[in-house]
């Protein structure tokens, strides 16, 4: 009997025992911020087993603060996270019990908004020493836009009206996704970066004295723009619509869902516009020709032609990116991501030219319409791994992306109303990228970095010209305009740098080297050939801290700039019956040195100052020429000759400016900040035939963004933008002026906005050229996108958009080995 007695309590005593550690109890709580009092909606409470090294169960705070949650009995480390601000634990916490843990105020971080993504308030412009940081959430201008209207507004950047970006001027601008090359950009990245939805993107790290740890490529520098990606705990993302005129409409979101050791991400936008557009150009030519002693050989009259071009786009596409994020350990994660977008366009272009004699009369008019199709597809995967080996920056990351990226556009050509011709491309990309980066801390102010990339590139162009036989009336395939092209490109590199802080003295050193193999093979002419060149990359950064308010900065690097496919290759594309492009395959890849003084002063917590002046130096620089071929050509039964535009190598290229940029906040709803460029261009260099192309080009652009609060907190911002004159020695260009203005207001408790954009208010963002050669002279006014209007709604779950300009930091005394 005692032994039952014994037995049965023995079992009671366990099954207590179990029950009173399955049981759950209730953890309630308040988290506040600590600089203000103000309480802290959406922080994060996450309860963690240290045993298992595992997030049991968490929540997020409400409005006022307050939390309350459920959590199985036993004993945990409390974490609690929120964007901006220090992450907090109580260690060692036996919950057997309903408890209260009281107030917890959290401490403000500036640093650690560079680490996840929310739609937040942040200082548009962010300066560092090694870079700008331009933060997509608060510019209202942008909102329903694209990726191209946002570069449009990043300082030192500038997008012309065909949406060709330059950085300082300089077009040979490195474009990254995530810090890495994406078929996100696409093919032709123009019109990729029109299609990316604004609202896909957190910020744009504009680097112009790139560290060696960056691709050699880009002789302007890099811009990286780093797409959203939240990291806080459970269900938050966002969701935007809009609508606007030219007919536009869209709707993108973001979400994220971290339970425990997994981070599953995904953002989706789909996107249809109208893009009017408009050009026009009148040309004079000369038809005299001489022989090389300059005696007459041929004395026709001038004659002159009117040409006018109206282009209706549709763009239209969705694009996705879902990601998984495995934490491993506390130390080592695993990120898997696939993107895909699928691009499907149309462009209908009018084109109507008129000649006239030499006295203005009317001799011919010919109408052509050219209807065309594109389907663009990208479809990317990415592996990336990390492991910390401590808490000093000791890590190793390594990186694994896939991509296949296609372009297939179909045309027509009706001249009259009747059919004529007939063109197809097929783009097809495939890339991988291989990536390593090993960081070793030395000591506590010195830093040893090695690393290696493999890109290895494959892409084929199969370029078809059909042209109508007017006796049989079929379309026939024209052997001298079709081609298909084989292009590989392989680039292996490997580079290693190192950095040190010796009191207010620090420097980055670091040295690239990188070899590139080049195969263009084109089975339609027999053509074959190979390029293989290999170079060094030093690269120096060095800083010197005044204050904690003031610093200088000194910045070297080389730089190379590879031709394109397409500039490399020789078959003549048309964009008009008297106008073509033909590749140069013997173009050489272009190298430069630039050197980048920085100072840095914030006078004030209102008034800070970035101001740098650049110099640079290259060889064997690509430059367009346009020439006459003396290729006749009759249109309508009136004849012309065909003009040929082809890039080719010239001597050299020295590039002087300098830019400022002020961020000014006269209150807390005001803000101002101005970027001012100035550069000059000195080219020299002559055509293969001997023309002389020695030209000094000096241009500037400026940049006024202006927000302010008005009353019933609606906010009210405007961008003023002005791209000055330039001129080369065949092309004078007019300056451009453009303004945006927006308009947005909160609702719901913030957890929703709506707003209001004019993109182009005044619609004169237009390109106005002269061109002049010995045998013609041209002006031309171009217009790729008319004034446009939006509206979009923005709705936020479990996340928040902040009230306050929290950190803001600037620049002033940090230091970052990342280049």
């Amino acid at each position: 009997m005692n032994k039952l007695i014994l037995t049965l309590s023995l079992f009671f005593l366990t099954v207590l025992n179990l029950t009173a550690q399955n049981k759950e109890v209730i953890i309630t709580g308040k988290v506040f911020e600590k600089a203000t009092n103000m309480p802290l909606e959406y922080a994060t409470v996450a309860f963690v087993n240290k045993a298992e090294n595992k997030i049991v169960t968490g929540g997020i705070t409400t409005e006022t603060g307050d939390f309350s949650i459920p959590v199985p009995s036993g004993t945990y480390d409390i974490t609690i996270e929120f964007i901006g601000f220090d992450k907090l634990t109580i260690p060692n916490q036996n919950l057997t019990a309903n408890k209260n843990m009281g107030t917890i105020g959290l401490a403000e971080n500036a640093q650690a908004l560079d680490e996840v993504s929310i739609i937040a308030e942040t200082t548009t412009v962010d300066i560092r020493l090694d870079k700008k940081i331009y933060n997509v959430g608060q510019d209202l201008t942008v909102s329903g836009g694209t990726v191209s209207d946002v570069l449009d507004n990043v300082p030192s950047v500038s997008v012309d009206v065909e949406g060709n970006v330059a950085l300082r001027g300089n077009d040979n601008v490195t474009i990254l996704i995530n810090g890495k090359p994406s078929g996100l950009v696409g093919l032709n990245s123009t019109d990729a970066l029109r299609q990316l939805p604004a609202e896909s993107i957190e910020r744009v790290e504009v680097i112009t004295s790139p560290s060696a740890r960056y691709d050699a490529q880009g002789t302007a520098g890099i811009l990286n723009i780093i797409l959203r990606r939240s990291k806080l705990q459970g269900f938050n993302g966002a969701v935007t619509t809009n609508i606007g005129y030219p007919k536009q409409a869209g709707i993108s979101g973001n979400v994220n869902y971290r339970t425990g050791d997994v981070n599953i991400f995904n953002t989706t936008s789909y996107d249809y516009r109208e893009v009017p557009g408009n050009s026009s150009s009148y040309t004079q030519y000369f038809n005299k020709r001489f022989d090389d002693e300059g005696n007459v050989i041929l004395d026709n009259p001038d004659t002159f032609a009117d040409e006018q071009n109206r282009y209706e786009r549709i763009r239209k596409g969705i694009s996705t990116n879902f990601g998984v994020e495995w934490y491993i350990t506390d130390s080592a994660s695993l990120t898997g991501a696939i993107s895909y977008r699928n691009g499907d366009n149309e462009s209908n272009t009018t084109n109507t030219l008129t000649q006239f004699d030499e006295n203005g009369n009317f001799l011919s008019q010919a109408n052509r319409f050219d209807p065309e199709l594109e389907d663009d597809k990208v479809l990317q995967y990415s592996l990336n791994f990390m492991k910390d080996f401590d808490d000093s920056g000791h890590k190793l990351t390594m990186d694994f992306q896939y991509e296949d990226n296609s372009e297939d556009e179909f045309s027509k050509v009706l001249v009259e109303g009747q059919n004529t011709e007939k063109v197809a491309t097929l783009e097809d990309q495939e890339r991988i990228l291989l990536q390593a980066d090993y960081v070793l801390p030395i000591g506590e102010n010195s830093q040893f970095e090695l690393g290696y990339r493999g890109d290895f590139k494959n892409q084929d162009t199969d370029y078809t010209v059909e042209l109508l036989n007017m006796n049989s009336n079929e379309f026939v395939v024209n052997d001298s305009l079709s081609n298909f092209l084989n292009y590989r490109e392989y680039v292996n590199a490997a580079y290693t740098q190192f950095g040190s802080k010796f009191g207010k003295f620090s420097f980055l050193a670091g040295l690239r080297l990188e070899n590139t193999r080049i195969t263009v093979d084109q089975p339609t002419s027999g053509d074959f050939s190979k390029n293989d060149y290999t170079g060094l990359f030093p690269t120096l950064n060095l800083n010197f801290e005044m204050s904690e308010k003031e610093n200088i900065t000194l910045g070297y690097s080389r730089r190379i700039q590879r031709p394109r496919s397409w500039f490399i290759n020789p078959f003549p594309s048309r964009s008009s019956v008297t106008s073509i492009f033909r590749g140069n395959p013997q173009l050489a890849p272009s190298y430069s040195g630039q050197y980048d003084v920085g100072y840095y002063r914030k006078f004030s917590d209102k008034v800070s100052l970035n101001a740098s002046a650049y110099y640079q130096h290259a060889t064997d620089v690509f430059s367009f020429i346009s020439f006459d071929t003396g290729i006749p050509v009759t249109v309508n039964g009136q004849n012309f000759t065909i003009i040929e535009r082809t890039p080719i190598n010239l001597a050299e290229e020295d590039r002087y400016g300098f830019e400022f940029t002020v961020i000014y906040k006269p209150s807390k709803i005001w803000n101002i900040n101005a970027n001012f460029n100035y550069f000059q261009q000195s080219i020299t260099g002559e055509t293969p035939n001997g023309l002389s192309l020695d030209n000094t080009n000096n241009s500037w652009f400026a940049r006024i963004n202006n927000k302010y609060t008005l009353p019933g907190k609606i906010e009210w911002q405007t961008s003023l933008n002005y791209r000055g004159p330039s001129e080369d020695a065949q092309n004078k260009r007019e300056g451009v002026f453009s303004t945006n203005m927006a308009f947005s207001k909160d609702l719901f408790k913030d957890k929703a906005s709506i707003a209001f954009n004019i993109s182009d208010l005044f619609n004169s963002r237009k390109r106005q050229s002269e061109t002049f050669t010995g045998t013609f002279n041209s002006t031309s006014e171009f217009q790729w996108r008319e004034r446009s209007f939006n509206l979009s709604f923005t709705y936020r779950f479990n996340q928040q958009k902040k009230r306050q300009e929290r950190g803001g930091n600037s620049g002033g005394g940090d230091y970052d080995y990342e280049g």
